[in-house]
Protein backbone atom coordinates (compact mmCIF):
# COMPACT_ATOMS: atom_id res chain seq x y z
CA UNK A 1 0.00 0.00 0.00
CA UNK A 2 1.55 3.36 -1.00
CA UNK A 3 2.19 5.91 1.71
CA UNK A 4 0.06 8.96 2.35
CA UNK A 5 2.46 11.43 0.70
CA UNK A 6 2.94 9.20 -2.35
CA UNK A 7 -0.81 9.01 -2.78
CA UNK A 8 -1.15 12.77 -2.43
CA UNK A 9 1.56 13.51 -4.99
CA UNK A 10 -0.01 11.13 -7.49
CA UNK A 11 -3.48 12.63 -7.04
CA UNK A 12 -2.28 16.22 -6.96
CA UNK A 13 -0.77 15.69 -10.41
CA UNK A 14 -4.32 15.30 -11.75
CA UNK A 15 -5.85 18.03 -9.57
CA UNK A 16 -4.18 21.15 -10.94
CA UNK A 17 -6.96 22.21 -13.31
CA UNK A 18 -9.68 24.68 -12.39
CA UNK A 19 -13.07 22.96 -12.18
CA UNK A 20 -16.73 23.97 -12.28
CA UNK A 21 -20.04 22.24 -11.62
CA UNK A 22 -23.65 22.81 -10.66
CA UNK A 23 -23.59 22.24 -6.90
CA UNK A 24 -27.33 21.99 -6.28
CA UNK A 25 -29.54 18.98 -6.93
CA UNK A 26 -30.99 18.30 -10.35
CA UNK A 27 -34.44 19.72 -11.07
CA UNK A 28 -36.14 23.05 -10.44
CA UNK A 29 -35.69 25.12 -7.33
CA UNK A 30 -35.83 28.67 -6.07
CA UNK A 31 -32.02 28.93 -6.01
CA UNK A 32 -29.29 27.06 -7.85
CA UNK A 33 -25.54 27.24 -7.30
CA UNK A 34 -22.66 26.98 -9.76
CA UNK A 35 -19.35 26.44 -8.00
CA UNK A 36 -15.84 26.97 -9.39
CA UNK A 37 -12.53 26.02 -7.77
CA UNK A 38 -9.45 27.37 -9.51
CA UNK A 39 -6.78 24.78 -8.75
CA UNK A 40 -3.28 26.22 -9.02
CA UNK A 41 -4.27 29.11 -11.28
CA UNK A 42 -2.85 32.57 -10.60
CA UNK A 43 -5.01 35.33 -9.09
CA UNK A 44 -4.94 37.01 -12.49
CA UNK A 45 -6.74 34.06 -14.08
CA UNK A 46 -9.28 33.95 -11.24
CA UNK A 47 -10.14 37.65 -11.54
CA UNK A 48 -10.30 37.35 -15.32
CA UNK A 49 -13.08 34.75 -15.05
CA UNK A 50 -14.86 36.78 -12.36
CA UNK A 51 -14.81 39.89 -14.55
CA UNK A 52 -16.01 37.94 -17.60
CA UNK A 53 -18.98 36.37 -15.82
CA UNK A 54 -19.91 38.99 -13.19
CA UNK A 55 -18.79 42.13 -15.09
CA UNK A 56 -17.35 43.59 -11.89
CA UNK A 57 -14.66 42.85 -9.32
CA UNK A 58 -15.68 41.00 -6.16
CA UNK A 59 -14.60 41.77 -2.61
CA UNK A 60 -13.45 38.53 -0.91
CA UNK A 61 -16.05 36.92 1.37
CA UNK A 62 -18.70 39.53 0.59
CA UNK A 63 -22.02 38.80 -1.12
CA UNK A 64 -22.49 40.82 -4.33
CA UNK A 65 -25.80 41.15 -6.15
CA UNK A 66 -24.94 41.38 -9.82
CA UNK A 67 -25.84 40.30 -13.32
CA UNK A 68 -24.26 37.18 -14.83
CA UNK A 69 -23.42 38.08 -18.40
CA UNK A 70 -22.77 36.14 -21.61
CA UNK A 71 -19.90 36.77 -24.05
CA UNK A 72 -21.82 39.61 -25.71
CA UNK A 73 -22.58 41.34 -22.43
CA UNK A 74 -26.21 40.22 -22.27
CA UNK A 75 -27.56 39.32 -18.84
CA UNK A 76 -28.26 35.59 -18.39
CA UNK A 77 -29.65 36.06 -14.88
CA UNK A 78 -29.15 38.13 -11.75
CA UNK A 79 -28.09 36.71 -8.42
CA UNK A 80 -25.47 36.55 -5.69
CA UNK A 81 -21.73 36.10 -6.35
CA UNK A 82 -19.29 35.05 -3.60
CA UNK A 83 -15.51 34.93 -3.96
CA UNK A 84 -13.30 33.06 -1.47
CA UNK A 85 -9.54 33.50 -2.04
CA UNK A 86 -7.12 30.66 -1.30
CA UNK A 87 -6.69 29.14 1.25
CA UNK A 88 -9.84 30.41 2.98
CA UNK A 89 -12.38 28.30 1.12
CA UNK A 90 -14.01 24.88 1.16
CA UNK A 91 -11.39 23.36 -1.16
CA UNK A 92 -8.43 25.44 0.04
CA UNK A 93 -8.21 26.94 -3.47
CA UNK A 94 -9.72 30.15 -4.82
CA UNK A 95 -13.47 29.45 -5.07
CA UNK A 96 -16.28 31.33 -6.83
CA UNK A 97 -19.92 30.55 -6.08
CA UNK A 98 -22.73 31.94 -8.23
CA UNK A 99 -26.26 31.75 -6.82
CA UNK A 100 -28.92 32.19 -9.49
CA UNK A 101 -32.51 31.11 -10.07
CA UNK A 102 -32.64 27.33 -9.86
CA UNK A 103 -34.11 26.39 -13.23
CA UNK A 104 -32.22 23.65 -15.13
CA UNK A 105 -31.84 25.81 -18.27
CA UNK A 106 -30.54 28.79 -16.30
CA UNK A 107 -28.05 26.59 -14.46
CA UNK A 108 -26.76 25.01 -17.67
CA UNK A 109 -26.42 28.41 -19.37
CA UNK A 110 -24.49 29.78 -16.38
CA UNK A 111 -22.22 26.73 -16.19
CA UNK A 112 -21.49 26.90 -19.93
CA UNK A 113 -20.70 30.60 -19.62
CA UNK A 114 -18.21 29.87 -16.82
CA UNK A 115 -16.56 27.12 -18.87
CA UNK A 116 -16.35 29.46 -21.85
CA UNK A 117 -14.77 32.26 -19.80
CA UNK A 118 -12.35 29.82 -18.14
CA UNK A 119 -11.42 27.88 -21.27
CA UNK A 120 -8.06 29.72 -21.76
CA UNK A 121 -7.10 28.59 -18.25
CA UNK A 122 -8.18 24.95 -18.65
CA UNK A 123 -11.45 25.19 -16.70
CA UNK A 124 -13.33 21.88 -16.97
CA UNK A 125 -16.40 20.17 -15.53
CA UNK A 126 -15.69 18.63 -12.13
CA UNK A 127 -15.80 14.90 -11.50
CA UNK A 128 -18.14 13.50 -8.81
CA UNK A 129 -16.74 14.39 -5.40
CA UNK A 130 -13.83 16.37 -6.79
CA UNK A 131 -14.47 19.51 -4.72
CA UNK A 132 -14.41 17.48 -1.50
CA UNK A 133 -11.43 15.47 -2.73
CA UNK A 134 -9.51 18.71 -3.14
CA UNK A 135 -10.55 19.79 0.34
CA UNK A 136 -9.08 16.52 1.61
CA UNK A 137 -5.88 16.87 -0.41
CA UNK A 138 -5.43 20.45 0.78
CA UNK A 139 -5.84 19.41 4.44
CA UNK A 140 -9.15 21.21 4.93
CA UNK A 141 -10.64 17.97 6.29
CA UNK A 142 -9.60 14.35 6.70
CA UNK A 143 -11.06 11.30 4.96
CA UNK A 144 -13.56 10.44 7.70
CA UNK A 145 -14.87 14.02 7.63
CA UNK A 146 -15.09 13.93 3.83
CA UNK A 147 -17.21 10.78 4.01
CA UNK A 148 -19.39 12.45 6.64
CA UNK A 149 -20.35 15.12 4.09
CA UNK A 150 -21.84 12.48 1.79
CA UNK A 151 -23.49 10.78 4.78
CA UNK A 152 -25.02 14.08 5.92
CA UNK A 153 -26.52 14.62 2.46
CA UNK A 154 -27.87 11.07 2.30
CA UNK A 155 -29.08 10.80 5.93
CA UNK A 156 -32.50 9.13 6.09
CA UNK A 157 -33.34 10.06 9.71
CA UNK A 158 -32.81 13.04 12.00
CA UNK A 159 -30.55 10.98 14.26
CA UNK A 160 -28.38 9.94 11.29
CA UNK A 161 -28.10 13.56 10.15
CA UNK A 162 -27.04 14.74 13.62
CA UNK A 163 -24.48 11.93 13.89
CA UNK A 164 -23.09 12.73 10.44
CA UNK A 165 -22.73 16.36 11.52
CA UNK A 166 -20.74 15.21 14.56
CA UNK A 167 -18.44 13.18 12.30
CA UNK A 168 -18.03 16.18 10.01
CA UNK A 169 -17.14 18.28 13.04
CA UNK A 170 -14.32 15.81 13.74
CA UNK A 171 -15.70 13.81 16.69
CA UNK A 172 -14.75 10.45 15.15
CA UNK A 173 -11.43 11.71 13.80
CA UNK A 174 -10.35 13.04 17.19
CA UNK A 175 -10.91 9.65 18.80
CA UNK A 176 -8.93 7.92 16.06
CA UNK A 177 -6.09 10.45 16.29
CA UNK A 178 -5.91 9.93 20.06
CA UNK A 179 -5.57 6.18 19.53
CA UNK A 180 -2.87 6.71 16.90
CA UNK A 181 -0.92 8.99 19.24
CA UNK A 182 -1.03 6.36 21.97
CA UNK A 183 0.15 3.64 19.58
CA UNK A 184 2.99 5.87 18.33
CA UNK A 185 4.17 6.55 21.87
CA UNK A 186 4.18 2.84 22.62
CA UNK A 187 6.03 2.10 19.37
CA UNK A 188 8.72 4.57 20.39
CA UNK A 189 9.31 2.63 23.61
CA UNK A 190 9.48 -0.69 21.78
CA UNK A 191 11.79 0.64 19.07
CA UNK A 192 14.08 2.05 21.74
CA UNK A 193 14.31 -1.37 23.34
CA UNK A 194 15.12 -2.96 19.97
CA UNK A 195 17.82 -0.37 19.25
CA UNK A 196 19.54 -0.74 22.61
CA UNK A 197 19.23 -4.40 23.62
CA UNK A 198 22.42 -4.28 25.65
CA UNK A 199 21.03 -1.72 28.10
CA UNK A 200 20.40 -3.07 31.55
CA UNK A 201 17.23 -0.97 31.97
CA UNK A 202 14.19 -2.74 30.68
CA UNK A 203 12.39 0.10 28.89
CA UNK A 204 9.16 -1.87 28.47
CA UNK A 205 8.91 -2.74 32.14
CA UNK A 206 9.99 0.68 33.37
CA UNK A 207 7.44 2.47 31.18
CA UNK A 208 4.66 -0.03 31.87
CA UNK A 209 4.39 -0.91 28.17
CA UNK A 210 2.00 -3.79 28.76
CA UNK A 211 -0.24 -1.54 30.82
CA UNK A 212 -0.19 1.08 28.06
CA UNK A 213 -1.12 -1.58 25.49
CA UNK A 214 -4.01 -2.75 27.66
CA UNK A 215 -5.23 0.83 27.94
CA UNK A 216 -5.07 1.30 24.16
CA UNK A 217 -7.03 -1.90 23.60
CA UNK A 218 -9.70 -0.77 26.05
CA UNK A 219 -9.99 2.61 24.33
CA UNK A 220 -10.20 0.94 20.94
CA UNK A 221 -13.04 -1.29 22.11
CA UNK A 222 -14.98 1.78 23.24
CA UNK A 223 -14.46 3.48 19.88
CA UNK A 224 -15.47 0.31 18.05
CA UNK A 225 -18.66 0.03 20.11
CA UNK A 226 -19.54 3.65 19.29
CA UNK A 227 -18.71 3.05 15.62
CA UNK A 228 -21.08 0.07 15.53
CA UNK A 229 -23.83 2.39 16.80
CA UNK A 230 -22.92 4.91 14.12
CA UNK A 231 -22.94 2.27 11.38
CA UNK A 232 -26.38 1.15 12.54
CA UNK A 233 -27.66 4.72 12.21
CA UNK A 234 -26.23 4.94 8.70
CA UNK A 235 -27.09 1.53 7.30
CA UNK A 236 -30.16 0.60 9.33
CA UNK A 237 -31.45 -2.93 9.88
CA UNK A 238 -32.95 -5.25 7.27
CA UNK A 239 -36.02 -6.95 8.79
CA UNK A 240 -37.84 -9.71 6.88
CA UNK A 241 -41.35 -10.81 7.82
CA UNK A 242 -41.69 -14.54 7.15
CA UNK A 243 -44.23 -17.23 7.88
CA UNK A 244 -47.12 -19.21 6.50
CA UNK A 245 -49.86 -17.46 4.50
CA UNK A 246 -52.48 -15.43 6.34
CA UNK A 247 -50.63 -15.12 9.67
CA UNK A 248 -50.69 -11.31 9.54
CA UNK A 249 -47.38 -10.32 7.94
CA UNK A 250 -48.92 -7.52 5.90
CA UNK A 251 -50.91 -6.32 8.93
CA UNK A 252 -47.70 -6.21 10.96
CA UNK A 253 -45.92 -4.20 8.25
CA UNK A 254 -48.79 -1.71 8.27
CA UNK A 255 -48.74 -1.55 12.09
CA UNK A 256 -44.98 -0.90 12.22
CA UNK A 257 -45.18 1.71 9.46
CA UNK A 258 -48.33 3.35 10.79
CA UNK A 259 -49.87 3.34 7.30
CA UNK A 260 -51.75 1.01 4.96
CA UNK A 261 -48.87 -0.07 2.77
CA UNK A 262 -49.74 -3.70 2.07
CA UNK A 263 -53.03 -5.23 0.98
CA UNK A 264 -54.66 -7.17 3.82
CA UNK A 265 -57.35 -9.80 3.13
CA UNK A 266 -58.38 -13.09 4.77
CA UNK A 267 -57.40 -14.87 1.53
CA UNK A 268 -54.21 -16.90 1.87
CA UNK A 269 -51.55 -15.99 -0.70
CA UNK A 270 -52.61 -12.34 -1.14
CA UNK A 271 -48.99 -11.19 -1.04
CA UNK A 272 -47.28 -12.63 -4.12
CA UNK A 273 -44.11 -10.52 -4.07
CA UNK A 274 -42.15 -8.59 -1.47
CA UNK A 275 -43.37 -5.21 -0.19
CA UNK A 276 -40.57 -3.10 1.27
CA UNK A 277 -40.82 -0.04 3.48
CA UNK A 278 -38.24 1.90 5.46
CA UNK A 279 -39.41 3.10 8.85
CA UNK A 280 -37.52 4.42 11.86
CA UNK A 281 -37.51 3.53 15.53
CA UNK A 282 -35.71 6.05 17.75
CA UNK A 283 -33.86 7.28 14.68
CA UNK A 284 -32.73 3.80 13.54
CA UNK A 285 -33.78 3.05 9.94
CA UNK A 286 -35.56 -0.30 9.65
CA UNK A 287 -35.92 -1.69 6.15
CA UNK A 288 -38.96 -3.92 6.67
CA UNK A 289 -39.78 -6.45 3.94
CA UNK A 290 -43.16 -8.20 3.80
CA UNK A 291 -42.85 -11.42 1.81
CA UNK A 292 -45.02 -14.08 0.25
CA UNK A 293 -46.38 -16.74 2.61
CA UNK A 294 -44.25 -19.88 2.81
CA UNK A 295 -46.11 -22.98 1.66
CA UNK A 296 -46.17 -25.63 -1.08
CA UNK A 297 -48.04 -24.31 -4.10
CA UNK A 298 -48.74 -25.13 -7.74
CA UNK A 299 -49.28 -21.46 -8.60
CA UNK A 300 -46.25 -20.39 -10.67
CA UNK A 301 -46.47 -16.72 -9.69
CA UNK A 302 -46.76 -17.54 -5.99
CA UNK A 303 -43.92 -20.07 -6.27
CA UNK A 304 -41.61 -17.37 -7.67
CA UNK A 305 -42.65 -15.08 -4.82
CA UNK A 306 -41.77 -17.77 -2.28
CA UNK A 307 -38.34 -18.25 -3.88
CA UNK A 308 -37.76 -14.51 -3.50
CA UNK A 309 -38.85 -14.77 0.12
CA UNK A 310 -36.09 -17.27 0.90
CA UNK A 311 -33.61 -15.06 -0.97
CA UNK A 312 -34.55 -12.09 1.23
CA UNK A 313 -34.37 -14.25 4.37
CA UNK A 314 -30.79 -15.18 3.48
CA UNK A 315 -29.83 -11.48 3.28
CA UNK A 316 -31.70 -10.31 6.40
CA UNK A 317 -30.21 -8.83 9.55
CA UNK A 318 -33.14 -10.27 11.51
CA UNK A 319 -36.12 -12.46 10.56
CA UNK A 320 -39.51 -12.11 12.22
CA UNK A 321 -41.10 -15.57 12.11
CA UNK A 322 -44.84 -14.91 12.37
CA UNK A 323 -47.24 -17.49 13.78
CA UNK A 324 -50.95 -17.49 14.47
CA UNK A 325 -51.59 -17.54 18.24
CA UNK A 326 -54.47 -19.99 17.69
CA UNK A 327 -52.26 -22.66 16.06
CA UNK A 328 -48.82 -21.90 17.46
CA UNK A 329 -45.71 -23.80 16.42
CA UNK A 330 -47.32 -26.52 14.31
CA UNK A 331 -45.59 -28.95 11.94
CA UNK A 332 -45.59 -26.45 9.06
CA UNK A 333 -43.87 -23.79 11.13
CA UNK A 334 -41.41 -26.33 12.52
CA UNK A 335 -40.42 -27.12 8.92
CA UNK A 336 -40.00 -23.42 8.13
CA UNK A 337 -37.88 -22.88 11.25
CA UNK A 338 -35.47 -25.67 10.30
CA UNK A 339 -34.83 -23.96 6.95
CA UNK A 340 -33.83 -20.58 8.38
CA UNK A 341 -30.14 -19.85 7.68
CA UNK A 342 -27.67 -20.20 10.53
CA UNK A 343 -26.32 -17.00 11.99
CA UNK A 344 -29.39 -14.86 11.25
CA UNK A 345 -31.24 -13.76 14.42
CA UNK A 346 -34.79 -15.16 14.48
CA UNK A 347 -37.47 -13.44 16.54
CA UNK A 348 -40.69 -15.45 16.83
CA UNK A 349 -43.77 -13.23 16.67
CA UNK A 350 -47.04 -14.74 17.88
CA UNK A 351 -49.75 -12.68 16.18
CA UNK A 352 -53.53 -12.47 16.62
CA UNK A 353 -53.49 -12.72 20.42
CA UNK A 354 -56.77 -10.79 20.43
CA UNK A 355 -58.44 -13.75 18.72
CA UNK A 356 -56.81 -16.23 21.12
CA UNK A 357 -57.75 -14.27 24.25
CA UNK A 358 -54.11 -13.64 25.28
CA UNK A 359 -52.21 -10.55 26.41
CA UNK A 360 -49.13 -8.95 24.89
CA UNK A 361 -45.79 -10.14 26.27
CA UNK A 362 -42.13 -10.70 25.43
CA UNK A 363 -39.93 -13.68 26.34
CA UNK A 364 -36.13 -13.43 26.66
CA UNK A 365 -33.39 -16.03 26.60
CA UNK A 366 -30.70 -16.43 29.28
CA UNK A 367 -28.65 -13.62 27.73
CA UNK A 368 -31.59 -11.22 27.87
CA UNK A 369 -32.26 -11.27 24.14
CA UNK A 370 -35.88 -11.37 23.00
CA UNK A 371 -36.83 -14.67 21.38
CA UNK A 372 -40.63 -14.35 21.28
CA UNK A 373 -43.14 -11.48 21.22
CA UNK A 374 -46.88 -12.00 21.53
CA UNK A 375 -48.95 -9.23 19.95
CA UNK A 376 -51.91 -8.22 17.84
CA UNK A 377 -50.87 -6.50 14.61
CA UNK A 378 -54.42 -5.45 13.83
CA UNK A 379 -55.24 -4.17 17.33
CA UNK A 380 -51.78 -2.69 18.07
CA UNK A 381 -51.22 -4.50 21.38
CA UNK A 382 -47.57 -5.45 21.81
CA UNK A 383 -46.22 -3.41 18.86
CA UNK A 384 -44.10 -1.29 21.21
CA UNK A 385 -42.65 -4.50 22.71
CA UNK A 386 -41.66 -5.60 19.21
CA UNK A 387 -40.04 -2.25 18.44
CA UNK A 388 -37.99 -2.41 21.66
CA UNK A 389 -36.96 -6.01 20.89
CA UNK A 390 -35.77 -5.03 17.41
CA UNK A 391 -33.62 -2.25 18.86
CA UNK A 392 -32.10 -4.70 21.33
CA UNK A 393 -31.33 -7.21 18.56
CA UNK A 394 -29.77 -4.42 16.50
CA UNK A 395 -27.45 -3.63 19.40
CA UNK A 396 -28.70 -0.09 19.92
CA UNK A 397 -27.78 1.19 23.35
CA UNK A 398 -29.86 3.76 25.25
CA UNK A 399 -28.21 7.16 25.23
CA UNK A 400 -26.71 6.58 21.78
CA UNK A 401 -27.83 9.98 20.57
CA UNK A 402 -24.28 11.38 20.78
CA UNK A 403 -22.65 8.83 18.51
CA UNK A 404 -20.85 9.70 15.30
CA UNK A 405 -21.75 8.16 11.96
CA UNK A 406 -19.49 5.34 10.76
CA UNK A 407 -19.18 3.13 7.69
CA UNK A 408 -18.39 -0.54 7.21
CA UNK A 409 -14.91 0.51 6.05
CA UNK A 410 -14.33 2.14 9.41
CA UNK A 411 -15.57 -0.91 11.30
CA UNK A 412 -13.29 -3.19 9.27
CA UNK A 413 -10.27 -1.00 10.01
CA UNK A 414 -11.07 -0.83 13.73
CA UNK A 415 -11.58 -4.61 13.93
CA UNK A 416 -8.31 -5.22 12.08
CA UNK A 417 -6.49 -2.82 14.41
CA UNK A 418 -7.93 -4.67 17.41
CA UNK A 419 -6.69 -7.97 16.01
CA UNK A 420 -3.17 -6.59 15.53
CA UNK A 421 -3.14 -5.24 19.08
CA UNK A 422 -4.27 -8.63 20.37
CA UNK A 423 -1.35 -10.26 18.55
CA UNK A 424 0.98 -7.58 19.93
CA UNK A 425 -0.19 -8.49 23.40
CA UNK A 426 0.64 -12.16 22.77
CA UNK A 427 4.14 -11.22 21.60
CA UNK A 428 4.61 -8.91 24.60
CA UNK A 429 4.16 -11.90 26.87
CA UNK A 430 7.16 -13.50 25.15
CA UNK A 431 9.35 -10.41 25.04
CA UNK A 432 12.73 -12.04 24.63
CA UNK A 433 11.66 -14.07 21.61
CA UNK A 434 9.07 -11.80 19.92
CA UNK A 435 9.83 -8.13 20.60
CA UNK A 436 10.36 -7.40 16.91
CA UNK A 437 7.00 -9.02 16.12
CA UNK A 438 5.44 -6.94 18.90
CA UNK A 439 6.73 -3.80 17.17
CA UNK A 440 5.45 -4.97 13.78
CA UNK A 441 1.93 -5.62 15.07
CA UNK A 442 1.85 -2.13 16.56
CA UNK A 443 2.86 -0.69 13.19
CA UNK A 444 0.13 -2.64 11.40
CA UNK A 445 -2.45 -1.49 13.95
CA UNK A 446 -1.38 2.10 13.38
CA UNK A 447 -1.72 1.66 9.61
CA UNK A 448 -5.28 0.41 10.02
CA UNK A 449 -6.23 3.36 12.22
CA UNK A 450 -4.58 5.83 9.87
CA UNK A 451 -6.56 4.45 6.94
CA UNK A 452 -9.76 5.74 8.58
CA UNK A 453 -8.69 9.37 8.39
CA UNK A 454 -6.65 8.99 5.20
CA UNK A 455 -3.16 9.16 6.64
CA UNK A 456 -2.43 6.07 4.59
CA UNK A 457 -4.60 4.89 1.75
CA UNK A 458 -4.47 3.50 -1.75
CA UNK A 459 -5.48 5.41 -4.88
CA UNK A 460 -8.23 2.86 -5.45
CA UNK A 461 -9.76 3.49 -2.01
CA UNK A 462 -9.75 7.26 -2.43
CA UNK A 463 -11.14 6.99 -5.94
CA UNK A 464 -14.06 4.79 -4.87
CA UNK A 465 -14.94 7.02 -1.92
CA UNK A 466 -15.02 10.31 -3.82
CA UNK A 467 -16.62 8.89 -6.99
CA UNK A 468 -19.78 8.21 -4.96
CA UNK A 469 -20.26 11.89 -4.18
CA UNK A 470 -22.68 13.99 -6.18
CA UNK A 471 -21.42 16.35 -8.89
CA UNK A 472 -20.61 19.76 -7.43
CA UNK A 473 -19.68 18.41 -4.02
Amino acid sequence: MPGYRETLLKMLATDQDPIAAIATAAGRGGIGVVRLSFGRQSPTAVHSVIQAVCAQPLTPRHAHYCGFVDAQGGVLDRGIALYFPSPHSYTGEAVLELQAHGGPVVMQLLLQRCLEAGHPFGLRVAEPGEFTRRAFLNDKLDLAQAEAIADLIEASTEAAARSAARSLDGAFSRLVHALVDDVINLRMLVEATLDFPEEEIDFLEAANARGKLASIRTSLERVLADARQGALLREGLSVVLAGEPNVGKSSLLNALAGAELAIVTPIAGTTRDKVAQTIQIEGIPLHVIDTAGLRDTEDEVERIGIERTWHEIGRADVVLHLLDARTGMDAGNEDIATRFPAGVPILRVINKIDLAGETASVSDDEQGNAVEVRLSARGGEGIDLLRASLLKIAGWQPGGEDVFLARERHLSALRAAAEHLALANEHAEQRSQSLDLFAEELRLAQDQLNSITGEFGSDDLLGVIFSRFCIGK
